[in-house]
């Protein structure tokens, strides 16, 4: 997305929305002691953690068992990832695949469909076959969903993403696309899809949102259709080892409560800075400003140890430094949105790296990320603000990604912010209580002055395909399984 204070792509799509609540999530913290010890419930029913003023509760939160119960979280990610889960839906010429990492392939084709690229224009023929979840109910009623997946797509390959909704008026979404996407770019161009509307909810590049909340309407459940294709009479097949949504409720606020510092750490993550590819290939946005989220994706796949060939960075022009960050920029760019800041394409994009997964959701405070970080788990952030509300930040930015990955003895946190002028620079220490509010909050005032919306929370999340005990009780603490 693009760090300057002016509409971000994304921003302008919302425009039309500005004036609603945007209904963005706030988590409720997770414990530090649930990593330790797991002494806390996994996926935590807890109130925000205690401001200045004491022990405050998250506005609009449900209590499930009376007034004294603690709030539900108003966020659910749920995924389908195990043999039996792919057992579980309804299969069209789909098999699920046991193993270490069980998935979902294309065995025998459903039938056959001419696919037009829009962004190409070149019509051609693809065996398909599908794959329809059961019906999951949201644990808490959602305005926004966002879908995220994890799989592999080989050339001759791609596939589709489509989620329903259900209404709490008993009625039902249309299917949506939620992404058309190939880990490549030489069969089809990866795309989001515009123009998805019944009149009551609309998707905006990669989210899903009820258009007026205050309304009361509600997403009350879901389900996902992943549709694989392949070039006609190969064996070739996708192969999908996760695929859910996030789903999230909260009124919307312009400050969130101040969480308590409760870890010193700091992960060691490879540094890269955007602004160092400024003018690179305008294909892709034009690299400087608009390559926040690649370059924070490609930080952290490295710091888990994904890396690529000197064959897969060959077509990068060797006067550029840093040609991994071209890469990912190619390989995570939305044709429609024309950027590199789609969400679930940066998390799967992540998940092509051998033993990565990726997953795009919510958090509440800087506890869970604490809880993350203190399992050796760093994260990428979204947040939006303006240059005075940062310090030490040097701009302002309608929609910005950095990573996480760790915290001062203070309890301030340590980030790798890609919007440095050299790669050496990247590692920047921003005050806690100034990143928490600007990363979870739901409303802000832009450079102009008038109301935008925040992210609520929003972060990529990769981790190993298998990770350890300590790594497990993290993410189920943050509601990630």
């Amino acid at each position: 997305m693009s760090r300057a204070e002016q509409p971000s792509r994304r921003a302008e799509r919302l425009s039309d929305r500005i004036d609603q609540p945007s209904r963005r999530t706030l988590l409720a913290a997770a414990v530090v002691a649930a990593v330790a010890g797991g002494a806390a419930p996994a996926v935590a029913e807890a109130a925000v953690p205690a401001g200045p003023a004491g022990p405050a509760t998250m506005p609009g939160a449900v209590p499930e068992g009376g007034p004294d119960a603690a709030p539900r979280r108003p966020v659910e990610y749920h995924s389908w990832t195990t043999y039996t889960d792919w057992r579980s839906g309804a299969a069209a010429g789909t098999r699920a695949v046991a193993g270490v990492r069980p998935g979902l392939v294309l065995a025998t084709p459903a039938g056959t469909t001419d696919y037009t690229d829009p962004h190409t224009g070149t019509t051609a023929a693809w065996e398909y076959a599908t794959w329809t979840s059961p019906v999951h109910r949201f644990a808490v009623p959602a305005t926004e969903a966002i879908a995220s997946w994890n799989a592999a797509a080989p050339a001759g390959t791609w596939l589709q993403i489509e989620l329903k909704a259900g209404y709490s008026d008993g009625t039902d979404t249309p299917w949506y696309v939620m992404g058309r996407w190939a880990a490549g770019d030489q069969d089809v161009k990866r795309t989001s899809v515009d123009g998805q509307t019944d009149g009551r909810s609309t998707v905006w590049t990669d989210t899903l949102a009820v258009d007026d909340a205050a309304t009361g309407l509600r997403l009350t459940s879901y389900r996902l259709r992943l549709t694989l294709h392949r070039r006609p009479g190969t064996k070739l097949t996708p192969t999908v080892w996760r695929a859910g949504a996030m789903g999230s409720d909260v009124p919307d606020r312009f400050t969130v409560p101040a969480s308590v510092p409760g870890l010193a750490r700091e992960l060691v993550v490879p540094r890269y800075s955007q602004e160092i590819h400024a003018g690179q290939y305008p294909e892709y946005d034009n690299g400087g400003e608009a390559w926040c989220s690649p370059t924070s994706s490609q930080m952290i796949i490295e710091y888990w140890g994904g890396r690529l060939t000197p064959e897969q960075l060959a077509w990068v022009d060797p006067a550029y430094a840093d040609p991994q960050v071209c890469h990912a920029a190619r390989h995570t760019f939305d044709h429609q949105y024309e950027g590199c800041g789609n969400w679930p394409f940066n998390a799967a994009y992540a998940a092509t790296f051998d033993d990565l997964q990726g997953v795009v959701t919510r958090l509440g405070s800087l506890t869970d990320l604490e809880t993350l970080i203190a399992a050796g788990i760093p994260a990428i952030t979204s947040q939006s603000f303006l240059k005075e509300e940062l310090t030490g930040a040097g701009y302002g930015t309608a929609g910005h990604l950095m990573t996480v990955i760790g915290f001062t003895a203070d309890g301030d946190v340590i980030a790798n912010d890609p919007a440095s002028p050299s790669d050496p620079a990247v590692r920047r220490v921003y005050r806690r209580r100034e990143f928490e509010n600007i990363w979870l909050r739901t409303k802000r005032y832009n450079a102009g002055g008038k109301i935008a919306s925040g992210t609520g929370g929003v972060c990529y999340l990769y981790f190993p395909a298998r990770p350890s005990a300590l790594q497990r009780r993290a993410l189920a603490a943050v509601g990630v399984r």
